[in-house]
């Protein structure tokens, strides 16, 4: 093997050692602070209402600019943006360690989630520059199985810190990382560009506009009511501007979001599914870590751990799903691993009782585990392949902004079908809730099984890209 195959290796595995932890931060801060609360109210008070913003803030600012900082990568560098990102995520998980009162802190977590919205899209793509398309599935997988692990084990991690140490580390943990990844990122990754276009500022104002408005609305709902003045107004503003958004994009010169991304049933079922999964995953796990702690009398880390068979199996599976959907493509492994995550919910729903033993749940949380697995590396992989190489920033960031709308809206919906049947008065009221809340979250996730399955196969996928060619890349107009 020659000395440039080494290097060529060398320089595969710092990108994908950089991207994926700096993937795994921003994963990580959508739910870590949640297993927190108790003490953080404690140390800096606040009303209830108050202490559910430190995690909608992150997820509001985080979801609203992901496709926008995406865009900024593409025309102004995606290595410079992407240390920049780092940068500003890094300064604020400082500033929110330090925070003195409950409205810096919520301050601070909304910073966090602009650095994230920088960072987290461009990931994908400076890993797939790096990468030869021979080895991306495998690249894929890894990436996927850390980033698929800090999401689910968010709670695990800040009940662990927070119950041994102190709440200020969940936010401390990441700056030594971040500090790292600075220096890294600008000697081991390369710079590149996506279009050149100028930058789609009435898109981006109307895409922004119409998620935080959605998304806002999907938060506050189960507190004021669906029918509130503020959460109506919100969501039909939200619903508006995304319309308009998908108008002006339809016809713009150089838009954000191509609108014929989407004529692609590849890039329009994978989209969907992630959005779907996101939103029965994330309102299973919110509602979960507080049925083990609250009703179950486990503690946070007693709890995180016993749900490691579930949110520790990507780093386990992920990489062999990524090998596999090299070999048979990433649609059957993909719908394969969404229909045993339904499975394993509906199970879930099925086992809980106000003192269920853990080994009643074992076999469900492998099931999930192994069903969440399946899924994140295929996606990736199906994501980035279903588009034009320069226009993978800003797909990568269509479909993160999906996911974290997805897991918004899931915790929002499964909350308010928890309200309505249970409450938090006793173990078998929380129980009368949970049950039809994971019925609801397994439905949801077998139909983004469906839509894997409208995704075109190999040779499918082949044949269309080889259709849609001339369009993509028209022919100068005879003289």
């Amino acid at each position: 093997m020659s000395q440039h195959t080494a290097e060529r290796r060398g320089g595969t595995a710092w990108a994908l050692a950089i991207t994926s932890v700096a993937g795994f931060m921003a994963a990580l801060d959508n739910l870590v602070v949640t297993t927190a609360l108790p003490s953080i109210r404690k140390d800096l008070g606040g009303a209830l209402h108050d202490l559910e913003w430190t995690v909608s803030a992150y997820t509001l600012t985080f979801a609203v600019l992901l496709m926008f900082g995406a865009a900024l990568g593409d025309r102004f560098g995606r290595r410079r943006l992407f240390i920049g990102g780092i940068a500003v995520f890094t300064a604020a998980s400082a500033a929110a360690a330090m925070a003195p009162g409950i409205d810096s802190l919520i301050a601070a977590r909304a910073a966090q989630g602009v650095g994230a919205a920088v960072m987290m899209p461009l990931t994908l793509t400076l890993l797939t520059a790096a990468v030869p398309a021979d080895r991306r599935g495998m690249a894929y997988g890894i990436w996927g199985a850390v980033n698929g692990l800090a999401v689910a084990s968010g709670p695990l991690v800040g009940g662990s810190l927070t119950e041994h140490i102190s709440w200020q580390w969940i936010f401390w943990l990441n700056v030594p990382l971040g500090l790292a990844l600075l220096p890294l990122a600008r000697l081991r990754l390369s710079e590149s560009h996506g279009t050149g276009a100028p930058l789609d500022v009435p898109g981006t104002l109307l895409a922004s506009g119409g998620l935080f408005g959605l998304v806002y609305g999907l938060v506050r709902g189960p507190v004021d009511g669906w029918t509130g003045p503020v959460v109506m107004t919100a969501l039909s503003s939200g619903a508006a501007l995304l319309a308009g958004f998908v108008l002006y994009s339809t016809r713009a010169r150089n838009p954000m979001l191509p609108m014929r991304l989407f004529r692609s049933r590849a890039f329009a079922g994978i989209n969907a599914a992630s959005l779907m999964m996101f939103l029965g995953m994330f309102g299973s796990i919110f509602l979960l870590s507080q049925y083990m702690q609250g009703v179950l009398g486990y503690s946070p880390t007693e709890a995180g751990l016993r749900m490691l068979p579930w949110t520790g199996m990507p780093m386990l599976v992920a990489p062999v799903a990524g090998i596999l959907s090299d070999r048979i493509g990433g649609r059957p492994v993909v719908a394969a691993g969404l229909f045993l995550q339904a499975a394993g919910l509906g199970q879930l729903a099925l086992v809980a009782t106000a003192d269920a033993s853990y080994a009643v749940q074992l076999p469900a949380l492998v099931t999930s585990g192994v069903g969440m697995a399946l899924f994140f590396a295929p996606a990736s992989s199906l994501v980035m392949s279903s588009v034009r190489a320069r226009e993978q920033g800003i797909a990568s960031g269509a479909n993160n902004a999906l996911r974290e709308v997805g897991g918004a809206l899931g915790i929002a919906v499964m909350a308010s079908i928890f309200s309505a049947r249970g409450g938090y008065e006793s173990g078998q009221a929380f129980v009368d809730g949970l049950r039809p809340a994971l019925v609801t979250g397994s439905a949801v996730v077998a139909l983004a099984g469906a839509a894997a399955l409208l995704i075109p196969g190999r040779r499918g996928a082949a044949r269309t890209a080889t259709s849609e060619e001339p369009e993509r890349l028209p022919e100068p107009a005879a003289t």
